[in-house]
């Protein structure tokens, strides 16, 4: 098994730290992982994208042009990466702020209300972990306690106490996400 996903979105939606997360998930699992991040010269509002590839073999390159998923949180992203799936992968989305629906008909689609639930939870910070959740019904590529360990150890100590808020917006992500469109 080898997935190749692109998280992409604005500065402080919390792309590199999901993409940081799958990556311990899939290290404390005992699989090969890659992370690697772009983003703009901004703190917060620029564009920011993270390839993360999880493979129970070794990962020859870290350089993508093709995805097996793409996991979008705004108009721009999707407009650069949409053609970057590969037929018959995988398409996560946020419609906060997209304008134009995804148009591709070889891929599968889902949409996650991410930053709706997060307004919902009152705690904007959780928009990503609800995402991830999402994706992880869709493909369950590391198991939860893995996250959870993932989880521990991208956050600082300090932060700890926010894991169970973490879990928590997981687990609504996870019931969350809505089929767009599904390949037979």
């Amino acid at each position: 098994m080898t997935e190749e996903i692109i998280i992409a979105g604005f500065g402080g939606q919390g792309v590199l730290s999901m993409g940081k997360i799958l990556a311990y998930s899939g290290m404390m699992q005992n699989q090969e992982v890659s992370w690697m991040p772009s983003y703009g010269p901004e703190m917060r509002g620029g564009t920011a994208n993270v390839i993360v590839i999880v493979s129970d073999e070794r990962i020859s390159s870290p350089v993508l042009n093709a995805f097996d998923t793409a996991i979008i949180l705004n108009q721009q992203s999707l407009d650069k990466f949409e053609d970057a799936i590969k037929p018959g992968g995988t398409l996560l989305y946020d419609d906060n702020g997209i304008t134009r629906p995804p148009k591709r008909k070889d891929i599968n689609i889902y949409l996650i209300e991410g930053a709706k639930e997060a307004s919902k939870m009152e705690s904007t910070k959780t928009f990503n972990m609800i995402v991830l959740g999402a994706y992880l019904k869709i493909k369950p590529i590391v198991k939860m306690e893995n996250i959870i360990a993932g989880l521990k150890k991208s956050l600082p100590a300090r932060h700890h106490h926010l894991i169970p808020l973490n879990e928590k917006a997981i687990d609504i992500g996870l019931n969350a996400v809505k089929t767009i469109a599904e390949l037979n």
